[in-house]
């Protein structure tokens, strides 16, 4: 299977409505298909019904390049944007910039931003907070790791990327490790996989688990894991064998 056909398939799994993790041509995916490439969804471009005319080649460092220079403008990027869409007649999505900076520093091979109403519900209340830091059950500590990143709401785009970078490196020194979920507050969510696979996984547990927090806040309050008992988890040899044999299973569900 090629790259191409990798995240054909990613980005059909996620639009598919069943899911309902975006609707019309919300969200975008990428993957990375060499040491300075990727390929991203155009802009306008429906998840559930991609093909490979739906997504654009364009180089990391041209991207980075743009996050990275201080005299950026929206002028400037539409105009890059335009020249990176002119071969094929299709512009990369607006947040390709965000999807570089994952790919570059985020330790991520593959991309995946949804929208899902579960996890919006609670990014657009006062409860984002406790969805990006609270753990409150096992399988969660397993596919989604023991802190997610949140970022506070900025326009999409140039500044949303800038935030995203910076935050993602101050993350990493905390953490001494990428996220697996960026939380985007009143915005949505960006899986950042290994593989496929691993994208869809880890939207899939967020959906869980931002539903199972959203009927314990309905009943009373959260009664969240220890660190002690998070720490424990984390470090379990079975939940650790556990991780790499998802880790290691990369076939998508049949669509």
């Amino acid at each position: 299977m090629t790259d191409l056909d990798r995240i054909i398939s990613l980005s059909r799994a996620l639009g598919a409505p069943e899911r309902d993790l975006v609707i019309l041509a919300e969200g975008n995916t990428s993957i990375r298909t060499g040491p300075d490439r990727m390929l991203v969804k155009a802009s306008g471009a429906n998840l559930a019904t991609a093909g490979p005319e739906d997504f654009v080649d364009v180089a990391l460092s041209e991207l980075i390049a743009l996050v990275d220079v201080p005299e950026t403008d929206d002028r400037s990027i539409a105009e890059a944007f335009s020249r990176l869409g002119a071969a094929t007649g299709r512009r990369p999505s607006v947040e390709a910039m965000l999807h570089a900076i994952c790919l570059h520093e985020g330790g991520a091979s593959v991309i995946g931003h949804t929208h899902p109403v579960p996890v919006n519900a609670l990014l657009c209340s006062e409860h984002a907070e406790t969805l990006a830091s609270v753990v409150i059950y096992p399988e969660q500590i397993v596919v989604l790791g023991r802190k997610a990143l949140l970022i506070p709401y900025v326009d999409p785009g140039l500044s949303l990327a800038r935030l995203v970078r910076d935050r993602l490196r101050e993350h990493i020194a905390a953490q001494d490790a990428p996220p697996k979920v960026i939380y985007l507050a009143n915005h949505g969510m960006f899986a950042l996989g290994a593989s496929a696979a691993e994208v869809l996984r880890i939207t899939e547990m967020a959906v869980k688990v931002s539903r199972i927090m959203q009927a314990g806040l309905a009943i009373g309050a959260l009664s969240p894991l220890t660190t002690h008992a998070s720490d424990r988890i984390h470090e379990r040899e079975d939940e650790q064998h556990r991780r790499a044999v998802l880790h290691g299973s990369e076939q998508l569900p049949a669509q």
